[in-house]
Parts: structure tokens; C-alpha cells; sequence
């Protein structure tokens, strides 16, 4: 599950030559085996295929039917397994223009026709997003770069834009070391594990009552 540095923008220089390239497999579901290329971008840090695997074993019951969010996207691993498990959509969102470049690549070569690629930063995009029934996810996936304070301000925003169905799923991948912080009452955490510097975390979000 490839990720990118938040604060890092890699530009390709003016007529220079085109950013180099790493690829990603689709691990499961309709695309299974299917290799994509995404930019190898400074900062963008591959997280090994068995944390996918066994974040898509928590969620095998979840993902068929969902409507996705896919933070920080970085190669599109998590949003792309998810559409590949039969997800109902995905919205896609990264603020490096080459990240959503290849990204509607390879959703075009998936012929996927349920996801939105949006080029914006996280925490920008949930301020200006509209609350209501219509815009409520039912699985988010937040992997931000790590040390830059961003999962609370991310799960906050996520909760006052109203923008969860009443049991949301909510994965979110930090550093190991990591104490975690900020993150709203009412998610209940479900499973956790460790593999070498990166924790990953699913919450249940519980109702809020009146």
C-alpha cells in the first residue's frame, strides 16, 4: 500500500524526463494479479503486500456494497483493492497532480467506472465537503505521512463534517511508535497489528446518541 509524504511534491522539471515508475499488484477480488504503475515519488513509502492482505481479511465481510474514501492515497492500493472486492465506489484523494494523473491511468486501463479521483489535500477537502446522507461513507482509509500530527485533526474532521454512516469502518496506518491520539469516542477499536515500523488500526464507529 504504497504511500507518499504529504508535504513532498515531486515535479518533474521542465523539459526533463518523465518521473520514473514502480508498480503495485492487485492482491484480490476481479483484478487479482493485475500490476499497475504508480510514480515512485520521494517519500512514497510501499507498505508490504501481507498488511493489505490482512486488512482485507478483517474487512472480507465489509468491502462488497461500500462506499469507499481513500485519504492520502498515494498509489491508490487501498482504494483499488477495495474496488477490485466488489466495493460499490471509491472517492480518491491526493494533492500531488501526478498521483491523480496515473491514477485515472489506471483506473481507465480497470475500465472502473465507480471512483472519483479528486486532487486536493485531506485535511482541505473534508473542510469544504458537504455534510448529508448522500456523502456518508460506510469504510475510510486514512494513511497519512507519518510524523506530520495528521490523524487527529483528519478522525475530527471526518466526525463534525458528518461525512460516516452510524458503523462505519475505519482503518488508519501510523508509525509504530506512535501513541495514538485524537481519535473520537465513539470509535470503538476493532483489530490491531504491528509489521516493522508501521502500525495499522480498524475502528468501528458506534452511533452517536442524541
Amino acid at each position: 500500500m504504497p504511500r507518499r509524504n504529504n508535504n513532498q511534491r515531486a515535479r518533474r522539471p521542465q523539459n526533463g524526463p518523465e518521473l520514473s515508475r514502480t508498480s503495485l499488484r492487485i492482491i484480490g477480488g476481479q483484478w487479482r494479479g493485475r500490476k499497475l504503475d504508480f510514480p515512485a515519488i520521494e517519500g512514497l513509502r510501499p507498505t508490504p503486500d501481507r498488511v493489505r492482505e490482512t486488512l482485507f481479511n478483517w474487512l472480507q465481510t465489509d468491502v462488497p456494497g461500500a462506499q469507499c474514501l481513500d485519504l492520502f492515497t498515494g498509489s491508490g492500493a487501498l482504494g483499488l483493492e477495495a474496488l477490485s472486492r466488489g466495493a460499490a465506489s471509491v472517492t480518491f484523494v491526493d494533492r500531488a497532480p501526478e498521483v491523480a494523473r496515473q491514477l485515472r491511468s489506471n483506473l481507465n486501463v480497470l475500465k472502473a467506472q465507480n471512483a472519483e479521483c479528486v486532487t486536493a489535500s485531506a485535511l482541505d477537502w473534508l473542510e469544504q465537503r458537504k455534510t448529508g446522507e448522500e456523502a456518508r461513507y460506510d469504510l475510510v482509509f486514512i494513511d497519512p505521512p507519518f510524523r506530520k500530527g495528521m490523524v487527529a485533526p483528519i478522525c475530527t474532521l471526518l466526525e463534525q463534517r458528518q461525512l460516516l454512516q452510524s458503523q462505519a469502518m475505519i482503518y488508519i496506518e501510523t508509525e509504530a511508535e506512535l501513541p495514538l491520539e485524537g481519535i473520537p469516542e465513539n470509535w470503538q477499536l476493532h483489530r490491531e497489528k504491528k509489521a516493522g515500523q508501521v502500525a495499522y488500526r480498524l475502528f468501528l464507529r458506534q452511533p452517536l446518541l442524541d
